[in-house]
């Protein structure tokens, strides 16, 4: 008999079908119980997480006070934690080779309409040249499984060419990275060429789906998959990021899921997710999206980004270009810390025009970095390019700590202006430019450290003056 036991290295036992139904029972049975409702709002507003369990029973609540102190809950709660800083960042696909048959990715293995490409260094270089005359310091590296095109030597050797290309004023400063499921040991290779973040969509917390959606490939393997962030981590990679494709399964199945995935991480391994991403299943070649009946509604979205939020406040939430401008302007405010930015999802996108179809799905923000930069400023976010935290080694359960103690204050604000204004000075519209100046002259105000407003000040004038590459 499997028992549930969020400290198990077992797939099966963290991520636990009969809690996970247990669970979702419950919720329903308490979706009206208004006391249980307030005891459980009572204890988010401590900003100290909620368990699966209660943040269920907010889901499945349908009482529209409800909702309402949710939404203004999560508003709190980012911007205790996260402030009005928005990080930017973009993908970066190397190949879509991949071995895996997934039934709701282009890349499968079987698809024959889609072009197949792989980048050489020199590709790459002139990938990330592009990206930084757009001014991305931060990319997420992508690309499929394959161990004859995309051997993990093949990763590393791409991440010392991103990291090596420096175009002007540009440079790449952070390389998070999105591959498939591995080995301790390729972790520890990864950690060593200086990746920040590892990603890994969980895609779906549902094993007979899980296995359904992939029924070839070495993806099929439903333990080895979900148990790849401790291994990450047993690797020495400190920061790992978590996510589920929603509409692929029953939302509130993966809803639960990811929080007990964030539970194990930081019950086992002592420190949670550094980021979860919340992409909803998207057109893409050779996927019917008549086969996903479980897409997820706008409103629902909304209530499960905000409580994301509630439940694992001191984790950055990631949203991608995969939803419209007016989504994303709903979600910003409601948890999101983490935007992509003037992205392309096909390999090789980025320096040229695409002449054959290599996308991976279809973009729904397709504005320039520059527009959804002056976006952000006209909403009052600050645009972030920091990358501080990682380069100073703020990284596991010491950024963790920062932040549950309020001091990443102290770094983020400021950073995010410094970085702000090498955009502002480099690669912004005037209009941009001129928006972004009043921005920074505001928030300045805002820093309550004299020492470290008057040491931002000096940064921010020896940038304009030329120089870059100033942090906390």
């Amino acid at each position: 008999m499997v028992k549930y036991d969020s400290k198990s290295n077992q797939a099966e036992e963290f991520i636990h079908d009969d809690e996970i139904l247990a669970t979702l029972a419950y919720a329903q049975e308490n979706k009206s119980n208004e006391p249980l409702l307030k005891e459980i709002l009572a204890t988010a507003r401590q900003y100290k997480g909620l368990s699966h369990r209660e943040a269920a029973v907010l889901l499945e609540s349908d009482l529209p006070w409800v909702k309402e102190e949710i939404f203004a809950l999560a508003q709190e709660i980012k911007k205790k934690f996260y402030g009005n800083r928005i990080v930017l960042f973009a993908p970066l696909y190397l190949s879509n080779y991949c071995v895996n048959e997934c039934r709701y990715c282009p890349y499968h293995h079987g698809n024959s309409h889609i072009a197949r490409k792989k980048l050489n260094q020199e590709e790459i270089a002139s990938e990330v040249t592009a990206l930084q005359d757009m001014g991305h310091k931060r990319l997420a590296l992508e690309t499929g499984e394959d161990p004859v095109n995309s051997p993990i030597e093949y990763v590393l050797e791409s991440i010392k060419t991103i990291y090596s290309i420096k175009h002007k004023n540009g440079a790449i400063r952070r390389v998070n990275v999105n591959i498939a499921a591995t080995t301790v040991e390729n972790y520890r290779k990864l950690k060593e060429v200086g990746i920040g973040t590892y990603i890994l969509f969980q895609e779906t917390y549902h094993k007979p789906t899980y296995e359904y959606l992939h029924p070839k490939g070495p993806k099929h393997n439903y333990a080895y998959h979900t148990e790849a962030m401790d291994r990450a981590m047993e690797g020495g990679i400190d920061d790992v990021g978590l996510g589920v494709l929603f509409g692929l399964n029953l939302y509130r199945y993966d809803f639960v899921g990811l929080l007990m995935h964030a539970e194990h991480l930081e019950a086992r391994m002592g420190v949670g997710p550094h980021t979860l991403s919340v992409p909803r299943i998207r057109p893409a070649d050779d996927v019917d999206l008549k086969d996903y009946s479980n897409a997820v509604p706008d409103e629902i979205f909304e209530k499960i980004v905000a409580l994301l939020r509630i439940a694992v406040p001191y984790t950055g939430i990631i949203m991608s270009t995969r939803e419209s401008k007016a989504t994303r302007e709903k979600v910003l405010r409601l948890g999101v810390s983490q935007i992509s930015g003037g992205s392309r999802t096909s390999v090789g996108g980025y320096a040229e025009e695409e002449k054959e179809n290599t996308t991976q799905f279809e973009v729904n923000d397709t504005r320039r970095l520059d527009e959804v930069v002056d976006w952000l400023l006209q909403m009052g976010h600050i645009p972030s390019f920091c990358t501080a935290c990682y380069r100073e080694g703020r990284t596991g359960d010491r950024f963790m700590s920062l932040v549950k103690s309020g001091q990443i204050a102290n770094v983020c604000q400021p950073n995010a202006l410094i970085t702000l204004k090498e955009y502002l000075e480099d690669y912004a519209s005037p209009e941009t430019k001129e928006r972004g100046t009043d921005v920074i002259a505001s928030e300045l105000e805002h820093i309550s450290n004299p020492k470290v407003k008057e040491k931002a000040e000096q940064y921010l004038q020896s940038i304009g003056q030329g120089k870059r590459d100033f942090r906390f």
